[in-house]
């Protein structure tokens, strides 16, 4: 009986108490597992605070943006600034990206001035291209 986790037929370690130190045969020391902020067994690890996710959301089919953290929109920047610039007179790439009252606005002023307030929707479809435009959900537009 070299192993002090060998008990005789009686159930008890030889001397009747476990030598100092030592643990009881049926798993492992208390505290050893799981890790001190690791989840129990089954279950998924936890994200931490302020770590990006990995892996594919399911709130995020087109990805995540890595400056904002936010899941892309599922409106392209690309469409949304060539329609701004093409017929932005319109409000049309406003429109699109769900922004309407801001389309409204751009139509209005621009039926009012006869077409000379065009600079408004051009310097918006070069911003929305340039990507620094949300769609009207306050998320990145997708290349």
């Amino acid at each position: 009986m070299n192993n002090p986790y060998d008990q005789p037929p009686g159930g008890q370690p030889p001397g009747g108490q476990p030598p100092p130190g030592s643990y009881p045969p049926q798993g492992p020391p208390p505290g050893s597992y799981p890790p001190q902020g690791a989840p129990p067994p089954g279950y998924p690890p936890q994200q931490q605070y302020g770590q990006m996710p990995t892996g594919p959301q399911p709130n995020a089919p087109y990805g995540i943006d890595p400056k904002s953290g936010l899941p892309f929109s599922d409106k392209q920047k690309i469409v949304a600034g060539l329609l701004q610039i093409f017929l932005g007179v319109f409000g049309v790439g406003r429109f699109y990206t769900g922004h309407i009252g801001l389309g409204v606005a751009q139509l209005v002023v621009c039926v009012l001035t006869c077409g000379i307030a065009g600079i408004w929707p051009l310097i918006d479809g070069i911003m929305m291209l340039t990507g620094s435009v949300t769609d009207s959900n306050g998320l990145p537009l997708r290349d």
